[in-house]
């Protein structure tokens, strides 16, 4: 009988590779993440994509920019993939492979992806991916996918993405590919939702790491005359 991996069992793969600290409002975004994709990798009915790779690297990138030291982050998504049994390397690549398909397309041909991609053979893999998903009727949707499904979106628009506009056109690859609807929709609001906040959360941080700068340079200056009085002898 195969013994189920943890949670706990992909965090401590996760610390035994990466073994540099996280800085902490950081350390909330991998963990969720990673539990996110532990329970999937578990998860008998799910079989891992190119367009949820596309979703692993996009949402790694976009909650960790502004990370620092970013020499750290290669080190840190490694361990994340690995710790659920993913290549990293696997996963990168397979991300930007449908990135570079996507800017090639409309969101009028995703839309119509299952007839309008058929002979765009640059747009094979994508219409493989797809076309895999829409007949597998076991297929475990995951918000992962989601924000993966909506990275293809914004790279096949050549402005900033019309969020209505986008919300019709996944509407319409939601039905071929037999998607939850509404599921897909929330999925995608608390994405964008969540950036925000981490945005804000980024915000509030630097200031105060700027105001406890500045008070320990006023500390230093006020302490500098003081030192420099020579002492009586």
């Amino acid at each position: 009988m195969d013994i189920v991996r943890t949670v706990s069992d992909a965090k401590r793969d996760f610390y035994a590779q990466h073994t540099r600290p996280i800085n902490s409002i950081y350390r909330r975004v991998i963990e969720e993440l990673m539990v996110e994709m532990h329970l999937l990798s578990v998860n008998a009915a799910f079989r891992y994509d190119s367009v949820y790779a596309l979703g692993v690297t996009t949402a790694f990138d976009r909650f960790m920019s502004g990370y620092t030291p970013i020499s750290d982050l290669d080190s840190i998504f490694s361990a994340l993939c690995t710790a659920v049994g993913n290549s990293p390397e696997q996963c990168r690549q397979d991300a930007q492979t449908l990135n570079t398909i996507a800017t090639q397309l409309t969101p009028e041909q995703l839309a119509t992806w299952d007839s309008a991609l058929v002979s765009v053979a640059a747009a094979q893999p994508l219409y493989d991916a797809l076309k895999a998903i829409a007949f597998n009727d076991s297929f475990k949707y995951s918000r992962l996918f989601a924000i993966g499904l909506y990275t293809v979106l914004e790279q096949a628009t050549d402005e900033a993405l019309d969020q209505e506009q986008a919300q019709i056109t996944l509407q319409e690859m939601g039905k071929t590919l037999h998607l939850p609807a509404e599921k897909l929709k929330k999925d995608l609001e608390l994405y964008q939702s969540n950036l925000d906040k981490l945005s804000q959360a980024k915000e509030v941080l630097a200031d105060a790491l700027e105001a406890s700068r500045k008070q320990r340079e006023n500390r230093e200056a006020e302490q500098a005359p003081a030192d420099s009085v020579p002492s009586d002898s």
